[in-house]
């Protein structure tokens, strides 16, 4: 039996640019990073990322150090309940990620396969951050520059008709889903009564989807909204906190497409329930990381890579902090790519 020693630290993070979210600005993020390692050879560690996001995480409370020491004192004494990790997803997903980095020698190398030979690439989406409407346009005439061939832009912080003009300065230049596919995320900043009606007005840009329309939460408006709206709807915030109810959420509101964050759904185990779940009611599906640090991105990017999926995914490329950890992960144009 091994007999495992585990310890945490914090780790800030500073963005590169201010970072605009439904939630207001970022510049900095808190996140703490896991170690586990065996007392017969300290040297050989496997490293996880705890990832809370402020204000969405069920993690997010004001005793999660305590916590965090509380599960590692537990896990050190073979005491671990599956129940103890049930109100922390961040943690159950840091959890999974340094096991599986000691059980593969601690050198980063989380889910081998083609990807991590160098073999494979993923295609990702260009996110398009928040801001005023000069810098949003800067952001995509840079990711379109770049290659990218599907976008996801961020709405509900400008007034709508400034981000519709947004959408169609792009369909002005990319006629067609085939030139240019485009995703936009609400994070919720619809109104219910709304929401039909800007729906609508979106369906005009052929938008292939629209995350989270509505906040979560109101699941028979979200239903009524999913059989009548003209854009494909994805949740996203929706799936947070309700693991014991993926069949009743997904039967009851019936979207178009789930996004799974495994740092908010507690882990690749759970994510890959929800997928199961999807899939059995022709649910489409995709990965997106959540702000990680290069560990937990390095995790989902190698994940990712081994479900079968063909398009493209909502992975970062780590670039967003100044002070990133290093990454074997780079990009070229729309590709993310491992480096041998």
């Amino acid at each position: 039996m091994q007999n495992l020693q585990a310890t945490f630290e914090p780790y800030v993070l500073y963005f590169r640019f201010q970072a605009g979210t439904s939630r207001g600005i970022l510049r900095e993020k808190k996140n703490y990073f896991i170690r586990i390692w065996d007392q017969s050879n300290p040297h050989i560690q496997g490293v996880g990322e705890v990832n809370v996001l402020k204000g969405l995480s069920l993690d997010d409370r004001a005793d999660l150090e305590e916590k965090i020491a509380e599960i590692l004192q537990k896990y050190q004494n073979q005491t671990l309940q599956n129940t103890d990790l049930e109100a922390f997803p961040a943690i159950r997903f840091a959890l999974e990620i340094a096991e599986k980095d000691l059980a593969n020698g601690g050198k980063k190398l989380i889910f081998p396969s083609a990807f991590t030979e160098g073999k494979t690439f993923i295609p990702i989406n260009g996110l398009i951050w928040m801001g005023s409407k000069e810098w949003m346009l800067s952001q995509i005439r840079q990711k379109v520059e770049k290659g990218f061939t599907c976008l996801k832009m961020k709405i509900g912080a400008l007034d709508f008709e400034t981000e519709m003009s947004i959408l169609h300065s792009i369909r002005k230049e990319f006629p067609s889903p085939q030139e240019m596919i485009l995703r936009v995320d609400a994070n919720g900043a619809f109104s219910a009564q709304e929401a039909l009606k800007k729906l609508e007005k979106l369906s005009h840009y052929q938008i292939h989807s629209i995350e989270q329309p509505i906040a979560p939460n109101q699941i028979e408006e979200l239903a009524q909204l999913c059989k009548k709206s003209p854009v494909p709807i994805a949740l996203d915030e929706e799936l947070i906190g309700k693991n014991h109810q993926k069949s009743q959420l997904l039967q009851s509101i019936n979207p178009h497409f789930i996004v799974l964050k495994p740092a908010l759904l507690g882990g690749m185990a759970e994510s890959e329930a929800w997928i199961q779940e999807a899939q059995n009611r022709q649910i489409g599906w995709w990965i997106t990381s959540a702000l990680e640090s290069n560990i937990g991105l390095n995790a989902i990017a190698q994940w990712t890579a081994t479900l079968p999926f063909s398009g493209h995914q909502g992975l970062g490329t780590g670039q967003i902090y100044e002070n990133n950890l290093p990454s074997q992960l780079y990009l070229e144009g729309e590709k993310l790519w491992f480096k041998v």
